[in-house]
């Protein structure tokens, strides 16, 4: 408990110091840029992407997550070539994640052949199929066919575990949300909310509102290497930007609306408080000393979710507005590099790791996806 008090005494005079005035910061860095400035990075960036990654890799989180972040710039820029090169790696994939067609072999731990059908891993990809058969003024059903298939499988179970890691919140409850859109059917609704609740019962901090990235990490089990809770920056990246996506997908009448919003409000008072003065956040978050220096994928995960929250009436801009100035600054002169690439990425992984080299050389396809997230609520929220 001790440990706890030194960290929330250093939130606390965080919190209570004197903050920026006009006066003190006479220009912010969003007051230098415009919504055209952000749509030449989000092109920059994507076409970089594209060029140096002609080949469509399979249907897994990593690829999967880009394309989240691909199709938020195809909606933002109209450029066609962005649905396209989506469209061209879900036809290669077949529309689908983990191909097996027997149900009796489906599983859901992880695993990275085609028999973990159910593993959250292989099922972000259907976000990018449901979107692209939503683009189309002609439905074409095989689109999402395979995607309810495989959630409707899901949902008929009886385990409700299925979200064991803080990455599965961000790969599959868009899928629920959207296809709830797109069906009608109201289990989506009741499903996710039971699969969330597990989640957080072993993975929730309720004195911060942060998730430790699954069972393994929680306090006091496992400490940083100053003794503090360990919450990662890309998991909680992953889950911020996971309530964002599925808040917006909520019906007003749906009877847990209000809590997703509030477990969402809170991450957004403690992650302001942690933000680096440079505009990242570190890879363990209340533990900078721990893996020091910048990491891109959660900060921009955090951003998306910020600005969502403002762009949407959840967050207010008095309050958050200075914190997406830091952190789009930071995203586009430090992590974003003359070529167009996304750099200081944390490779794949399950944690901050001391020592690990993160610098401008280290990039990825989520992180570039998460990028391009940023970046398209960031020309709303220029243009409002």
């Amino acid at each position: 408990m001790k440990n706890i008090g030194v960290v929330w005494i250093a939130l606390l005079f965080v919190a209570c110091s004197p903050k920026n005035t006009k006066s003190e910061k006479e220009a912010s860095y969003l007051s230098s840029i415009n919504k055209q400035d952000v749509l030449s990075t989000i092109v920059k960036v994507n076409d970089y992407w594209q060029s140096t990654n002609p080949e469509h890799g399979r249907a897994f989180w990593d690829n999967a997550a880009y394309h989240t972040g691909n199709i938020a710039a195809y909606d933002i820029t109209g450029k066609k070539e962005y649905k396209d090169y989506s469209e061209a790696w879900a036809v290669q994939n077949e529309w689908k994640g983990a191909k097996s067609d027997d149900k009796s072999a489906w599983k859901y731990h992880y695993g990275e052949n085609d028999e973990h059908v159910l593993f959250g891993d292989w099922q972000i990809c259907f976000q990018t199929y449901i979107d692209l058969f939503n683009m189309d003024e002609a439905k074409d059903s095989s689109k999402i066919a395979r995607a309810i298939e495989v959630m409707e499988y899901e949902m008929s179970t009886e385990a409700n575990d299925y979200w064991w890691w803080a990455d599965g919140l961000y790969m599959v409850m868009p899928v629920m949300t959207k296809l709830y859109h797109v069906t009608g059917n109201e289990l989506y609704l009741e499903k996710l909310y039971e699969y969330f609740k597990y989640a957080q019962s072993i993975m929730y901090d309720e004195e911060t509102g942060l998730f430790f990235r699954d069972a393994k990490y929680v306090y006091p089990k496992h400490k940083s290497m100053n003794g503090h809770k360990d919450f990662w920056a890309r998991g909680d990246g992953w889950v911020f930007a996971g309530l964002a996506k599925i808040i917006q997908d909520m019906p007003e009448s749906y009877a847990h609306k209000a809590e997703f919003v509030e477990i969402y409000k809170k991450m957004a008072v403690t992650l302001k408080d942690v933000q680096q003065k440079e505009g990242y956040w570190t890879r363990s978050i209340l533990d900078p000393e721990h893996a020091p220096g910048p990491e891109t994928s959660g900060t921009a995960f955090f951003t998306y979710g910020y600005l969502w929250g403002m762009n949407n009436g959840v967050l207010s801009k008095d309050e958050y507005t200075s914190v997406v100035d830091k952190s789009w600054e930071y995203l586009t002169t430090v992590a974003l590099q003359e070529t167009g690439k996304v750099g200081y990425v944390q490779p794949i992984g399950e944690r901050a790791i001391p020592g690990q080299t993160v610098d401008e050389n280290s990039s990825s396809n989520f992180g570039v996806g998460a990028f391009l997230l940023a970046g398209s609520e960031m020309v709303k929220f220029l243009d409002k």
